[in-house]
């Protein structure tokens, strides 16, 4: 069943108390361009629209409630309340040069279990809707912060939720969030029918591949859906998407010191990435460094710092193109993996 998010029940509403065209587009303006977060204080409207909207759709055009947000160095993370009594949380990073830029989560959990994930010990609870997903970046321009850019990269996985292309609809509406496509990242461990819909649907928007070992049997035991979506298969819907977006595909890979940080994992990565498609240097690794949390296994560290060296420099040395990801908000469990929805 699909559910309608707010903007069209808001349309259709508009249209059966038999408002004039504009309204949509004042109401839009109030909450996109002024900040107006409640549909009380949306002067512009008649009173009588405005408690009828207030009636039909709760006093706040925010659907989801901040319970608490904790804040480091350039991060701030915010714990939402939702529909049935649930949490999600999601993150908001602010760069030396002023770029503001989001996680947002998908998902309330995940149902996929990776290993290194705390998010995954959590299972599925549900997924969140396309009102809910949108939300939380409203609550962000609503309190007048800049949406430079966003990432589906909090609490689940994006492609595993239908509802997440209603929500970059929304975002990319012009009417709307007005975010460009090429602000979106949605980064996926590899479901097939959803990067092949991506490719389909949003030609435009980056692709993150969660890899994490290029070896499939290892790949299985951290990852379990490897058993579903193979490594080959997935890169050859890469190599497709690439084929027909000529656009980068990211390959996130988190080192874990002794697991899959060593020479033989960086050359059999080097070895998957090298002269696949039409264009190799489409590939991308992103290297992140693995952030523990009170629910993930012990057995799991950090790489070390020449582990980390070593493994670039074998990456560059085979033509791929490589990035160490600063890490962010690991002191207030924000960074990558650690999301897990607590008081």
């Amino acid at each position: 069943m699909r559910i309608t998010s707010k903007y069209e029940t808001i349309r259709r509403m508009l249209s059966e108390l038999k408002q004039p065209e504009y309204r949509y587009a004042q109401m839009m303006d109030a909450i996109f361009k002024q900040n107006v977060g409640e549909y009380e204080r949306m002067t512009i409207l008649p009173k009588s629209l405005r408690d009828e909207l207030s009636r039909l759709l709760g006093p706040n055009v925010c659907s989801i409630v901040p319970v608490k947000e904790l804040t480091s160095k350039q991060v701030s993370k915010v714990l939402f309340a939702i529909e049935g009594g649930e949490r999600v949380e999601a993150v908001r990073l602010t760069y030396e040069r002023g770029w503001k830029s989001y996680c947002i989560s998908t998902q309330c959990g995940c149902g996929f279990g990776c290993k290194f994930c705390a998010t995954g010990t959590i299972g599925l609870k549900r997924n969140l809707t396309a009102d809910e997903i949108t939300d939380q970046l409203l609550y962000f321009r609503l309190n007048g912060h800049a949406l430079d850019s966003v990432s589906f990269m909090g609490m689940g996985e994006a492609l595993a939720n239908p509802y997440i292309f209603d929500a970059m609809t929304i975002l990319t509406d012009p009417h709307l969030f007005g975010l460009g496509h090429r602000r979106i990242t949605i980064s996926t461990i590899g479901l097939l029918p959803g990067i092949d819909k991506l490719t389909r649907e949003f030609p435009q928007v980056n692709l993150t591949f969660s890899l994490h070992s290029p070896f499939d049997d290892q790949r299985s035991e951290l990852m379990p859906i490897n058993d579903r979506f193979p490594i080959r298969d997935v890169l050859k819907a890469l190599d497709q998407h690439i084929r027909l977006t000529g656009r980068k595909v990211y390959i996130a890979y988190i080192l874990l010191r002794g697991v899959n940080d060593t020479t033989e994992h960086a050359e059999a990565v080097a070895e998957l990435l090298r002269g696949r498609g039409p264009v190799d240097h489409l590939y991308h690794v992103n290297l992140i460094p693995f952030n523990s949390t009170e629910v993930t296994p012990d057995s799991y560290r950090q790489s070390d710092l020449d582990r980390i060296k070593a493994f670039v420099r074998i990456l560059k040395s085979k033509g791929i193109g490589i990035t160490v990801r600063t890490q962010f908000g690991s002191d207030i469990n924000a960074a990558c993996g650690q999301l897990y929805r607590s008081e």
